[in-house]
């Protein structure tokens, strides 16, 4: 058995998680809208075709807030095309995922339904094939009162009062060549200022994210935030970063570090911001939006075989089978978030059903959760308050990552992996949360934490997330094979927590204040 030694302290506080660390993202990809949120006629559809089954599933989950309508979807977007009655809306040939977009579901429904599932909204605007001109009118259309053109539109449409979205991105992975009208930093980084200056005169309480690099392996890296950041540093409040995790390797120990790599983006992330604000001598702090993250490999298509397909309305395509190891890696991923509550501020698992997502469902079917839906729900409720910096001592081991995003795949060396990746939180009632991902395979591991300044403590909920098969899913036949079970090992005594986790295993332990 390995043992690990923690020491955390009420006092020694790494920052406050914001609320909007705890988001997803809904784009108009396969069958993630069409067949996913909405499916009019389904037996559990409300009036307004939204599915209930999914919406119960969605407020389980536990997201505060969600990034629409893309991802790569939106760099061809009209958003004009998905506003008004649904017998004048035109059907469009999506080049991002070649599909055909019916525009049924778009801005006005999309307000309604982050209602129905209390979310906060975050929304995108066309950078790709338009500009400055359409963002700031889109603002116009979603924030402002009435009196005017966009406005009154909007009004028409039956949404008299403004849907006062405060949190906006500027595109989406324009860095990347495989986007709609891709840019060189310098011509996205004039574009992205011209737009965030217009958007902020129709509104100025709103908040901007600026694309930063779609991938730690784009040959861009760094260059592209630098330049960027040289343009919109006075206009945005946050500059995106986007990471997918894989096992294309079939290397377990190695897939289980990757999430540490994610600790590394973050931290250059954050020096290549202050740089830009160091050269301007400014005390001005960027946070960070991490607004698309998620394990994803194996479902990934050529754009070759795409057109084979023709273009059909909501295809099922990138809909990956979460195994438990997949968890695993995930829950890795939700520790590394935590643990840099004090920058990233924003944070969208990519994306919510079907797609890549926590959430499944069958068009005219059920609904059920996939593997990967268990940590970012323990995250999600037992991850508010203030992140506490823990130190901890654990044996480990070398690993090395292979990263084939992007048009540069590379091999990533991940040195001196400690075994036990851990977070801890505690909350405004005076309690302390526990995140614990065991990397080792085959040992348990003996966990000791020394919890300094805190009250008396009660081990309250706790959970743990593993199978004998790693490479066991959740299916609609099966749709409860993997899930947590509780966390039997631990005892708390004299400020001190004792558990042992078992082999490959995410572990959640809750200490109440009494």
């Amino acid at each position: 058995m390995r043992k690990a030694r923690v020491l955390i302290d009420r006092d020694f506080a790494i920052g406050q998680t914001d609320p909007r660390l705890f988001g997803a993202f809904v784009e108009h990809l396969g069958r993630c809208v069409y067949g996913g949120i909405y499916e009019p006629g389904h037996p559990t559809a409300d009036e307004k075709g939204f599915r209930k089954d999914v919406l119960a599933l969605v407020k389980e989950l536990g997201p505060t807030l969600i990034r629409y309508p893309g991802g790569n979807f939106v760099s061809g977007y009209n958003w004009e095309d998905g506003v008004g009655p649904l017998e004048t809306r035109p059907a469009r040939l999506d080049l991002a995922w070649f599909s055909t977009e019916p525009n049924s579901f778009g801005t006005n429904e999309f307000m309604d339904w982050c209602k129905a599932a209390a979310v906060e909204p975050m929304m995108a605007v066309n950078l790709g094939t338009r500009g400055g001109d359409a963002a700031r009118s889109l603002v116009e259309y979603c924030n402002h009162p009435g009196g005017t053109a966009w406005s009154e539109l909007r009004r028409k449409h039956g949404w008299d009062k403004p849907h006062d979205v405060k949190l906006w991105c500027l595109g989406n992975e324009v860095d990347g060549p495989w986007q709609m009208e891709h840019k060189s930093a310098a011509a996205y980084g004039a574009v992205a200022a011209e737009a965030a200056k217009m958007m902020r005169w129709v509104d100025p309480t709103i908040e901007l994210a600026a694309c930063g690099s779609s991938g730690r392996n784009m040959p861009t890296f760094g260059q592209w935030e630098d330049t960027v950041l040289e343009h919109t540093f006075d206009h945005v409040d946050y500059i995106s970063l986007h990471t997918y995790l894989n096992n294309y390797r079939q290397d377990t120990a190695s897939f289980l570090a990757s999430p540490d790599l994610m600790d590394r983006f973050i931290d250059e992330v954050v020096a290549l911001a202050d740089a830009v604000a160091a050269k301007r001598r400014s005390n001005k702090r960027l946070m960070l939006s991490f607004d698309e993250w998620n394990v994803w490999y194996r479902t990934r298509r050529s754009r070759a075989d795409r057109v084979k397909e023709g273009w059909p309305v909501a295809p099922p395509i990138l809909e990956e089978i979460y195994t438990m190891e997949d968890a695993l890696a995930f829950g890795g991923a939700c520790i590394s978030l935590l643990n840099h509550a004090d920058r990233v501020r924003v944070a969208c698992l990519a994306q919510l059903v079907n797609v890549i997502a926590p959430i499944m469902t069958e068009t005219g079917g059920g609904a059920w959760r996939q593997t990967i839906f268990f940590p970012f729900a323990h995250m999600s409720r037992y991850g508010r308050g203030r992140v506490l910096r823990a130190q901890a001592e654990s044996e480990t081991y070398d690993s090395s990552y292979y990263d084939p995003r992007g048009p540069q795949e590379q091999t990533f060396a991940v040195p001196n992996v400690p075994y036990l990746k851990l977070a801890a939180v505690a909350d405004d009632g005076g309690g302390l949360s526990l995140f614990l991902l065991n990397r080792d395979l085959k040992q348990e591991l003996e966990v000791s934490v020394e919890a300094r300044s805190f009250g008396r403590l009660t081990v309250g909920e706790r959970f743990e997330l593993r199978h004998d098969d790693l490479k066991a899913t959740n299916t609609k036949d099966a749709p409860s094979k993997v899930r947590p079970a509780p966390l039997q090992s631990v005892s708390f005594d004299g400020g001190r927590l004792q558990a042992t986790l078992k082999p490959a295993s995410w572990n959640v332990i809750h200490l109440s204040a009494n």
